[in-house]
């Protein structure tokens, strides 16, 4: 019964979702190899792993290839004078 004012307004808006499927699917890689990433036992690590795993999926969810998704970003980045709003444009 707490939970009555956000399930009223799931039924006022269909473009809502009822569940998280696919925020959950796209994590699921990431859980089962946690354990494997060494590196992200500090927070710097920890941050770099999310970052990387933050591009890579939204490439995928937006049905890119990832891997030119991934060197055309880095092949900009290694330029010099770098304006990063324009390489995410140029990207997507």
């Amino acid at each position: 019964m707490n939970q009555w004012e956000k399930l009223a307004r799931y039924t006022l808006d269909g473009l809502l979702n009822i569940d998280n499927n696919r925020a959950e699917h796209a994590i699921k890689p990431f859980l089962i190899g946690r354990k494997n990433w060494l590196f992200s036992q500090t927070s710097t690590g920890a941050n770099a792993s999310a970052v990387l795993y933050s591009i890579i999926e939204t490439a995928k969810a937006n049905d890119l290839n990832v891997f030119e998704y991934v060197m055309t970003g880095l092949d900009k980045l290694s330029k010099a004078d770098v304006d990063i709003e324009q390489i995410a444009m140029a990207i997507c």
